[in-house]
């Protein structure tokens, strides 16, 4: 019968609170300028001590965008995906140092032999599905033409959310969040 103490609970917790210290440093200094050492002591260990919960720095990052998603998931919940989805792209304008480890791992993580692969496969096919049936829910509403693919618009919305989330590095003086939904209404 297993416990929910003993070694495997405080490895379960010390792994989550690695994940929790990596996104707030992570978000607020960048993927780029934020050191292994830096999370590490952020969590209080040493180096090769944190890297003992992922086993690399790939799967670290991995599992910090794996929270990222889990976050975003809780704090979005409830609803349309696609009105969710318009909300994270308007939180992700706080957290630019996410913003560039998720635009960074995903564009490396199209390789079918980079670490991570499997995740934003799977990732992509899950977002995907959710924004289909959404919009299906919008035109069987009436508020969204029905001239239009759903897995087409998904896929179109994914594409425009990752390519405002890049753009957004390059110092784009709009408001992601308002394009995004401009494009919706466009569809309306």
């Amino acid at each position: 019968m297993a416990s929910s103490r003993g070694p495997y609970a405080k490895g379960v917790a010390k792994r989550a609170e690695i994940l929790r210290a990596a996104l707030e440093v992570i978000a607020r200094h960048g993927y780029r300028k934020t050191s292994t050492r830096e999370l590490a002591a952020a969590a209080g260990l040493s180096e090769a001590g944190m890297l003992h919960y992922f086993g690399s720095k790939e799967q670290l990052f991995e599992a910090v965008l794996r929270a990222r998603d889990e976050a975003d998931r809780a704090r979005f919940e409830a609803g349309d995906p696609i009105d969710n989805l318009t909300a994270i792209i308007r939180h992700n304008g706080s957290v630019p140092g996410l913003v560039q480890l998720y635009s960074t791992f995903s564009a490396e993580a199209g390789d079918p032999e980079h670490g991570s692969h499997e995740y934003f496969v799977e990732r992509y096919a899950a977002i995907r599905e959710a924004l289909a049936d959404a919009v299906r829910a919008r035109q069987t509403a009436g508020t969204l033409t029905a001239a239009a693919d759903p897995e087409t618009i998904a896929t179109l919305l994914i594409a425009l959310s990752d390519g405002l989330q890049v753009q957004s590095q390059y110092e784009l003086q709009a408001d992601t969040a308002a394009l995004f939904s401009h494009l919706l209404d466009l569809l309306s």
